[in-house]
């Protein structure tokens, strides 16, 4: 018998989530809006109502927009405001808002709720993120769609409740045990808090996997002015229902695809979730190919998806030299950074890491291909270079940025070091 590994099934086409507000990637998922697109767009969105708002607050107002109907939280800095709004405006809509006694039962709770066929999220930040992982883990395991927003902070530990870090990139990914895909997305202005938390529902749904966003301290409690969109301009993405009758229905049945149809709770189909290792009629397996075959499908859902989960911004990269390789905060220094080299005559170019996970290992080869230099700038002790060092192997040389103290990161400070790799004294 052929083993299950190689047993792939063409999935059913659907909707692009990645295509929220109609205008955010295009079709490769790639996030190359200019400020000309953006300028564009807004034209074509006359009824586009502009407000200057908190970053978690544009988070929150996301989750609203996307259609979130059950929110499940403990208060923890620098994230609360997420939780404060949602727990006035949610109700309003007729959804459930809970503080729950702490962030595990958090995470539990929004598992249910989606289960239950709710759209449910939950925020925290670094400590509260370290008792959800478990949980994330049930949640990959069950395929159960929900977001989970960490305003990172300093760490380790409660460390720094108030300043700003980049330290969780990697806790993101791996935190729980075992082989599980996972998506996760950072933003890195009030707009993208705003637009990607719309992104990351779509996707949880899409895919049947929790999606994490990242925001940090600067980002959620940064006010900036945003657009929102009027509500028939969102593009979002319901998760695919049984087209079978009760009767035949199998929660984790891969004949449809590698994103089984999902019935909620309560809706007649005969359901069984579990966290052990499960068939395709959701009860406890030890038969290997049942094993092969459950974990080789939760992680081609993904995988095989690999070009359309892209998302990443390409700022002035035609002609450059050097690249940096940025991702939230960092990524506006960054794009900064570019600006003051270019007036210098300098050759750099920018690409900002939309998604964090599924790594875009494609786009830094590409990079890594054309330029001599990779120089990734982060807020921490350098978590994702080593990633950036991997997909670039040795076509370029790459360089870390780390800071730990919860400063930003400051253009300067990144043209400064690659003056340094071009052998050129200081600018003007």
């Amino acid at each position: 018998m052929p083993s299950s590994s190689s047993r792939r099934r063409r999935k059913p086409p659907a909707p692009d989530p990645t295509q929220d507000r109609g205008r955010r990637f295009d079709a490769g998922g790639n996030a190359t809006e200019t400020a000309a697109q953006r300028e564009s767009a807004g034209q074509r969105s006359a009824e586009s109502t502009s407000i200057f708002v908190q970053g978690n607050a544009a988070c929150a107002r996301g989750a609203l927009a996307a259609g979130l109907r059950f929110f499940a939280g403990y208060p923890i800095t620098p994230s609360t405001e997420i939780a404060e709004i949602i727990s006035e405006e949610l109700p309003k809509r007729g959804g459930r808002f809970i503080q729950m006694e702490d962030e595990i039962a958090s995470m539990a709770a929004i598992i249910g709720a989606s289960m239950a066929g709710a759209k449910s999220m939950t925020a925290t930040s670094g400590p509260g993120f370290s008792l959800m992982v478990e949980n994330i883990g049930l949640a990959a395991m069950l395929e159960a769609p929900c977001v989970i927003v960490n305003v990172q902070r300093g760490g380790p530990s409660t460390g720094l409740p108030t300043k700003t870090h980049q330290a969780d990139v990697m806790q993101a990914r791996w935190g729980s045990h075992g082989d599980y895909p996972i998506i996760v997305l950072t933003a890195a202005s009030v707009q993208d808090a705003f637009d990607l938390t719309i992104t990351s529902f779509n996707l949880a749904e899409k895919y049947r996997t929790p999606v994490v966003l990242l925001l940090e301290e600067a980002t959620g409690h940064m006010r900036e002015k945003i657009e929102i969109p009027p509500p028939e301009a969102i593009a979002l993405f319901e998760r695919t229902a049984p087209s079978v009758p009760p009767g035949e229905y199998l929660p984790f049945d891969d004949r449809f695809g590698d994103v089984p149809p999902f019935a909620a709770y309560g809706t007649g189909y005969r359901y069984h979730a579990t966290g052990l290792t499960h068939n395709r009629t959701g009860f406890p397996t030890e038969a290997f190919e049942e094993i092969d075959e459950l974990l080789r499908r939760h992680a081609r859902k993904i995988s095989e998806d690999i070009a359309e989960l892209r998302l990443v911004e390409h700022y002035k990269m035609d002609d450059a030299e050097i690249a940096l390789v940025a991702y939230g905060s960092s990524a506006r220094a960054a794009k900064g950074a570019v600006d003051l080299a270019r007036a210098e005559g300098l050759k750099l170019g920018m690409i900002r890491l939309v998604i964090l996970w599924p790594f875009p290992t494609a786009v830094i080869r590409e990079a890594a291909a054309q330029a001599k230099h990779l120089i990734v700038p982060e807020l921490n002790m350098g978590q994702m270079v080593r990633e950036v060092e991997r997909a670039a192997s040795g076509h370029a040389r790459v360089h870390s940025m780390t800071k730990v103290t919860s400063e930003l990161w400051a253009p300067h400070e990144i043209v400064e070091k690659a003056r340094a790799l071009l052998g050129v004294n200081g600018g003007a």
